[in-house]
């Protein structure tokens, strides 16, 4: 390939918005002569290496701006540990139907049994399809809201919550709420309706949200929009974080 040819060709990736095929053409064309490649197939490596690259730079985006709290996978989950929770019910998840319908998926159960872990590992998988995700608890979301109300910026920063493809709502009832404060938690869960899914952790049970939400016709319409379309997963098993302690103790004995 002439010089003149690699700078015109260089110079038009770039102008394409293709800067990884500027920088390796050479490498490219190296892989093309050595694997004896043809036009179309010489081509298809370009484009295909390029989509990965700009898949690859849009998931880290994605990820970034998620605010989730860490990045861990559903290979990192040790399902032995919760033998009576079914693999399946949440690799089924992880296919991201409930996300392509707009619906939910609700994780229940006492703390520590990796529920959040799950949630996030969810919202990894979400990030990779090409949706977008935001992770808030919701005591921060609460007082993100309330603080908004008191400026008189409530419906700018409800579209914070309302924008991304996949909410997730971490930590439902560890601290119950004023009517207030549940009336504009039933704000986002009402105007998500069918409209962006939402992925919750709560240690509470459904029959217990009316003490959460500090008024049970409240937590009857949020749950009426919440449990439409939703798939619901109660882990009831031992605590992670008990077992760590317990093993460092153990160490730490032994010592």
């Amino acid at each position: 390939m002439s010089e003149l040819v690699s700078t015109r060709i260089r110079t038009t990736a770039a102008k394409l918005g293709l800067p990884h095929l500027a920088e390796s053409l050479n490498q490219y064309a190296g892989r093309a002569d050595e694997a004896k490649m043809g036009y179309l197939d010489f081509l298809d490596l370009v484009l295909a290496e390029e989509l990965a690259i700009r898949d690859d730079r849009r998931f880290r985006q994605g990820l970034r701006l998620s605010k989730l709290p860490h990045h861990k996978t559903l290979d990192e989950y040790d399902f032995s540990f919760q033998p009576e929770l079914d693999p399946r019910k949440i690799k089924d998840l992880a296919t991201l139907a409930f996300v392509e319908a707009k619906a939910n998926a609700a994780l229940l159960g006492p703390p520590g049994v990796g529920k959040t872990h799950i949630a996030v590992a969810l919202s990894v998988a979400a990030c990779r399809a090409g949706f977008s995700v935001y992770f808030t608890t919701l005591d921060d979301m609460v007082r993100q809201l309330k603080a908004a109300e008191a400026a008189g910026r409530l419906n700018s920063k409800l579209r914070t919550y309302l924008r991304p493809g996949v909410l997730v709502v971490d930590e439902v009832g560890y601290q119950p709420l004023e009517r207030a404060e549940a009336n504009l938690v039933f704000q986002v869960i009402s105007k998500r309706y069918e409209k962006g899914s939402i992925i919750l952790t709560s240690n509470k049970t459904f029959s217990e949200w009316g003490q959460v939400f500090g008024d049970e016709v409240l937590a009857t319409a949020i749950l009426d929009r919440l449990l439409h379309h939703c798939d619901v997963v109660s882990i009831n098993g031992p605590s992670y974080r008990l077992k760590n302690r317990l093993a460092a103790i153990d160490r730490e004995t032994a010592a």
